[in-house]
Protein backbone atom coordinates (compact mmCIF):
# COMPACT_ATOMS: atom_id res chain seq x y z
CA UNK A 1 0.00 0.00 0.00
CA UNK A 2 1.81 3.20 -0.86
CA UNK A 3 0.25 6.33 1.00
CA UNK A 4 0.36 9.71 -1.26
CA UNK A 5 2.44 12.49 0.24
CA UNK A 6 -0.54 15.34 -0.33
CA UNK A 7 -3.47 14.15 0.59
CA UNK A 8 -1.94 12.75 4.02
CA UNK A 9 -0.24 16.02 4.66
CA UNK A 10 -3.96 18.43 3.46
CA UNK A 11 -5.87 15.76 6.11
CA UNK A 12 -2.99 16.54 8.48
CA UNK A 13 -3.11 20.55 8.71
CA UNK A 14 -7.02 20.50 8.51
CA UNK A 15 -7.55 18.25 11.17
CA UNK A 16 -4.64 20.55 13.18
CA UNK A 17 -6.70 23.29 12.21
CA UNK A 18 -10.35 22.04 13.29
CA UNK A 19 -8.50 20.96 16.90
CA UNK A 20 -6.98 24.27 17.23
CA UNK A 21 -10.23 25.69 16.22
CA UNK A 22 -12.67 24.85 17.94
CA UNK A 23 -10.25 24.49 21.12
CA UNK A 24 -10.42 28.42 20.79
CA UNK A 25 -13.91 28.98 20.17
CA UNK A 26 -14.42 26.87 23.01
CA UNK A 27 -12.23 28.84 25.00
CA UNK A 28 -13.45 32.01 23.76
CA UNK A 29 -17.05 30.90 24.21
CA UNK A 30 -17.52 29.08 27.40
CA UNK A 31 -14.96 31.08 28.97
CA UNK A 32 -14.04 34.16 28.47
CA UNK A 33 -17.34 35.97 27.13
CA UNK A 34 -19.41 34.99 30.23
CA UNK A 35 -16.38 36.73 32.41
CA UNK A 36 -16.14 39.12 30.27
CA UNK A 37 -19.77 39.68 30.56
CA UNK A 38 -19.89 39.34 34.59
CA UNK A 39 -16.76 42.08 34.70
CA UNK A 40 -18.71 44.66 32.42
CA UNK A 41 -21.87 44.07 34.76
CA UNK A 42 -19.74 44.89 37.89
CA UNK A 43 -20.66 47.72 39.10
CA UNK A 44 -17.46 50.36 39.25
CA UNK A 45 -16.02 48.87 36.06
CA UNK A 46 -14.97 50.96 33.03
CA UNK A 47 -13.26 48.57 30.94
CA UNK A 48 -12.22 45.29 30.86
CA UNK A 49 -10.03 42.60 29.84
CA UNK A 50 -9.41 39.18 31.28
CA UNK A 51 -6.78 36.79 30.26
CA UNK A 52 -7.20 32.99 31.28
CA UNK A 53 -4.32 30.52 32.16
CA UNK A 54 -4.33 26.98 33.55
CA UNK A 55 -3.47 28.43 36.87
CA UNK A 56 -4.39 32.25 37.02
CA UNK A 57 -7.49 34.48 35.77
CA UNK A 58 -5.71 38.05 35.24
CA UNK A 59 -8.03 40.53 34.83
CA UNK A 60 -6.67 43.98 33.45
CA UNK A 61 -9.39 46.79 34.49
CA UNK A 62 -10.15 50.49 34.74
CA UNK A 63 -12.09 51.51 37.70
CA UNK A 64 -14.61 54.70 38.21
CA UNK A 65 -12.74 56.80 41.07
CA UNK A 66 -15.83 55.74 43.01
CA UNK A 67 -15.39 51.53 43.05
CA UNK A 68 -14.95 49.94 45.59
CA UNK A 69 -11.36 47.60 44.70
CA UNK A 70 -13.40 45.10 47.58
CA UNK A 71 -16.94 44.67 45.88
CA UNK A 72 -15.11 44.40 42.38
CA UNK A 73 -12.86 41.65 43.57
CA UNK A 74 -16.06 39.97 45.59
CA UNK A 75 -18.75 40.24 42.71
CA UNK A 76 -16.10 38.46 40.52
CA UNK A 77 -15.27 35.93 42.74
CA UNK A 78 -18.61 35.20 43.63
CA UNK A 79 -19.85 35.23 40.07
CA UNK A 80 -17.81 33.87 38.41
CA UNK A 81 -17.19 31.42 40.49
CA UNK A 82 -17.95 28.35 37.90
CA UNK A 83 -15.72 30.04 35.11
CA UNK A 84 -12.68 30.71 37.62
CA UNK A 85 -12.75 27.24 39.54
CA UNK A 86 -9.36 26.85 41.58
CA UNK A 87 -7.17 29.37 39.89
CA UNK A 88 -6.33 32.68 42.13
CA UNK A 89 -8.22 35.56 40.76
CA UNK A 90 -5.78 38.73 40.20
CA UNK A 91 -6.87 41.95 39.47
CA UNK A 92 -4.84 44.61 37.53
CA UNK A 93 -6.08 48.24 37.99
CA UNK A 94 -4.86 50.39 35.44
CA UNK A 95 -6.21 53.81 35.89
CA UNK A 96 -4.43 56.91 34.95
CA UNK A 97 -1.38 57.21 36.44
CA UNK A 98 -1.98 57.79 40.52
CA UNK A 99 -0.35 61.34 41.18
CA UNK A 100 2.89 62.08 42.46
CA UNK A 101 1.30 62.62 46.21
CA UNK A 102 -0.13 59.20 46.12
CA UNK A 103 2.79 57.58 45.06
CA UNK A 104 4.38 59.60 47.95
CA UNK A 105 1.60 58.53 50.36
CA UNK A 106 2.22 54.78 49.49
CA UNK A 107 5.84 54.89 50.01
CA UNK A 108 5.50 56.30 53.46
CA UNK A 109 3.49 53.72 54.17
CA UNK A 110 4.76 50.77 52.42
CA UNK A 111 7.31 49.72 54.86
CA UNK A 112 4.49 49.45 57.54
CA UNK A 113 1.93 47.95 55.20
CA UNK A 114 4.95 45.28 54.16
CA UNK A 115 5.81 44.39 57.54
CA UNK A 116 2.30 43.74 58.59
CA UNK A 117 1.80 41.29 55.67
CA UNK A 118 4.84 39.92 56.62
CA UNK A 119 4.14 39.06 59.96
CA UNK A 120 0.51 37.80 59.31
CA UNK A 121 -0.31 41.33 61.65
CA UNK A 122 -3.22 42.90 59.76
CA UNK A 123 -4.81 45.10 62.08
CA UNK A 124 -1.61 46.92 62.19
CA UNK A 125 -2.17 47.81 58.57
CA UNK A 126 -5.78 50.55 59.67
CA UNK A 127 -3.20 52.10 61.68
CA UNK A 128 -0.33 52.70 59.21
CA UNK A 129 -3.57 53.96 56.86
CA UNK A 130 -4.53 56.78 59.81
CA UNK A 131 -0.84 58.12 60.13
CA UNK A 132 -0.34 58.51 56.39
CA UNK A 133 -3.90 60.35 55.74
CA UNK A 134 -2.86 62.35 59.17
CA UNK A 135 0.66 63.33 57.35
CA UNK A 136 -1.48 64.37 54.41
CA UNK A 137 -4.60 65.54 54.86
CA UNK A 138 -5.43 66.21 51.47
CA UNK A 139 -5.27 62.31 50.46
CA UNK A 140 -8.21 59.69 51.73
CA UNK A 141 -6.73 56.28 52.21
CA UNK A 142 -9.06 53.50 53.41
CA UNK A 143 -7.91 49.78 53.75
CA UNK A 144 -10.13 46.54 53.82
CA UNK A 145 -9.74 42.80 54.23
CA UNK A 146 -11.24 39.62 53.47
CA UNK A 147 -10.32 36.03 53.58
CA UNK A 148 -8.36 36.46 50.51
CA UNK A 149 -6.91 39.86 49.93
CA UNK A 150 -5.87 42.98 51.31
CA UNK A 151 -7.45 46.15 49.78
CA UNK A 152 -5.97 49.81 50.36
CA UNK A 153 -7.07 53.17 48.41
CA UNK A 154 -5.50 56.01 47.97
CA UNK A 155 -7.86 59.42 46.66
CA UNK A 156 -6.20 62.70 46.20
CA UNK A 157 -8.63 65.48 44.20
CA UNK A 158 -6.68 64.24 41.14
CA UNK A 159 -6.34 60.65 41.06
CA UNK A 160 -6.93 57.31 42.54
CA UNK A 161 -4.38 54.31 43.44
CA UNK A 162 -5.61 51.02 43.96
CA UNK A 163 -3.61 48.01 45.67
CA UNK A 164 -4.96 44.78 46.10
CA UNK A 165 -2.16 42.33 48.60
CA UNK A 166 -2.85 38.39 48.81
CA UNK A 167 -3.27 37.35 52.23
CA UNK A 168 -1.60 34.17 52.25
CA UNK A 169 -2.76 31.48 54.95
CA UNK A 170 -1.08 30.31 57.50
CA UNK A 171 0.64 26.51 56.73
CA UNK A 172 0.58 23.86 59.20
CA UNK A 173 4.31 22.08 59.23
CA UNK A 174 5.46 18.88 61.17
CA UNK A 175 6.43 20.15 64.85
CA UNK A 176 9.93 19.49 65.22
CA UNK A 177 9.86 18.09 68.73
CA UNK A 178 7.07 14.96 67.38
Amino acid sequence: MKIRLMPAVLTAVISAGLLVGGWFTYHSMAAVKPLERIVAGTPGVLDSTPVINRNTVTIDMKLDRTANIRDVYDHIATEGESIIGDRELKLNVGDAKPSKQLEDVWSTMLFDVAQAMDHREYASIPQATKEAQAKYPAVTVTSEMDDSNVYITLKDDASVKYVVLPRTPNTMGAWPNV
